[in-house]
């Protein structure tokens, strides 16, 4: 059985198992939560779900990388394994794994996806299959110490050359005050997934394009995208610590929910938790939209789960029925208030509870809705190597072993060759 590689694959990658015995047969298993709360409020949701319905479910814990999660999922899937009934997909990942998995409006009905934002829905159908349900979406935005910028007279920043400014005077001030491990600015900046993610926020903010274009162009080789992998390089060491070169999400929350930065850029989900009682920073957190580059406008990448049940398993209806009720209203409401994690239901955004626990959930609702996508649709199976390629790239840049320039003109000669070949 897979179950066993399964399971040691996950123990290697630092990840637990939680939920049921597993000693016990369950009806389902399901494969959910990683960064931040997720975890958490998965288990909530699903033990909420076994107390109305009688039914048992396992629950997986997988790695906090992407990058480490898709690659475990494939292996499972590629297998035909029936072992795990639910799988979290990122927004990124519905064509890649669409082949492996369960058309929901076949079983949960052609309306299952009425409500949800229309874009998302488009997204998880594949050749008129709604292979998953959206649970949450995402979109980067910039968190800041209200405290620190009043205190040093500062706004907002609405341009990264401000927030370089800004941040390097406040980290200098409070340095010579004695906050001797204060940085400027922390981001995720190890090679994986997540510094796609930023690295298209920087150039698309300067004017430099989508890395790929919806045509199917290779776009990446211009002046606007080099100067701002440039400008990102400048900060490491200066406004960034070293260690942001390893950095996931966690990593820069952690610092920055020390009370150790000025400025982090992550999701939506570090609110809660900011927010959170023996925070550092209860209390003193702002949240806005990401900064504009000099010739372009503010951008945020689009993130976001699904859940998605594998065409392998021994139960799909019952784990589709799962799937609707956590991707349900009163299910993401719950999320939203509790954990900070955007709904994919518009009505939502209009809750008078659901603002009052995330007041910039109708602040920025123009910034969720208009997200910057990642090339995953025109790039189809190629995506997991042309997603590397622009994340190794710009971790060259960002580590100081290529220039921004050199990075972006080696970018396209490489993309070039993978598009002769897939798409």
């Amino acid at each position: 059985m897979l179950k066993k590689s399964l399971l040691s694959a996950i123990a290697m990658g630092s990840a637990v198992m939680a939920g049921a015995d597993q000693s016990q047969a369950a009806d389902l298993t399901i494969s959910c939560g990683a960064v931040g709360a997720e975890l958490t409020l998965c288990q909530e949701g699903v033990h909420a779900w076994e107390a109305a319905t009688g039914h048992s479910v396992d629950i997986v814990s997988t790695p906090n990388s992407s990058t480490e999660r898709l690659s475990l999922y494939q292996q499972i899937l590629s297998a035909n394994s029936s072992d795990i009934d639910i799988f979290q997909i990122d927004v990124i990942w519905p064509g890649l794994l669409a082949n492996h998995l369960l058309d929901l409006a076949d079983v949960l009905g052609e309306d299952a996806a009425e409500g949800h934002f229309p874009a998302i829905i488009e997204n998880n159908t594949v050749d008129g299959r709604l292979v998953a349900m959206p649970w949450f979406t995402d979109a980067g935005v910039l968190y800041y110490r209200t405290d620190l910028l009043e205190q040093h007279g500062f706004e907002p920043p609405e341009t990264w050359e401000q927030l370089t400014e800004i941040a390097r005077d406040i980290q200098d001030a409070e340095r010579a005050a004695g906050n001797e491990r204060m940085h400027g600015f922390v981001f995720q900046g190890r090679a994986y997934e997540g510094l796609t993610v930023n690295a298209l926020e920087w150039v698309a903010s300067h004017g430099g394009g989508s890395l790929v274009e919806h045509d199917g162009e290779i776009s990446i080789n211009n002046a606007r995208a080099a100067a701002a992998l440039g400008l990102a390089a400048s900060w490491i060491g200066e406004i960034t610590p070293n260690g942001a070169l390893n950095y996931t999400e966690e990593e820069a929350r952690g610092v920055f929910q020390g009370g150790n930065a000025v400025f982090m850029r992550n999701w939506p989900y570090a609110w809660s938790l900011a927010q959170s009682e023996g925070s550092e920073v209860r209390g003193k957190v702002g949240v806005t939209q990401l900064p504009a580059g000099a010739e372009g406008a503010s951008a945020a990448g689009l993130g976001g789960w699904n859940l998605a049940v594998s065409r392998y398993s021994d139960n799909p209806e019952l784990a589709a029925e799962l799937v609707a009720f956590l991707t349900g209203l009163e299910e993401q409401k719950r999320r939203a208030i509790e954990g900070a994690y955007n709904p994919t239901l518009a009505a939502l955004y209009e809750d008078a509870e659901v603002l009052e626990a995330v007041p910039f959930f109708g602040e920025l609702y123009d910034t969720f809705v208009n997200a910057v996508a990642r090339p995953s649709a025109v790039t189809g199976d190629a995506y997991g190597r042309v997603s590397n390629a622009f994340f190794s790239a710009t971790h060259d840049v960002l580590s100081g072993s290529r220039s921004g320039e050199q990075a972006v003109a080696d970018l396209e000669r490489n993309l070039s060759r993978v598009k002769r070949r897939n798409w």
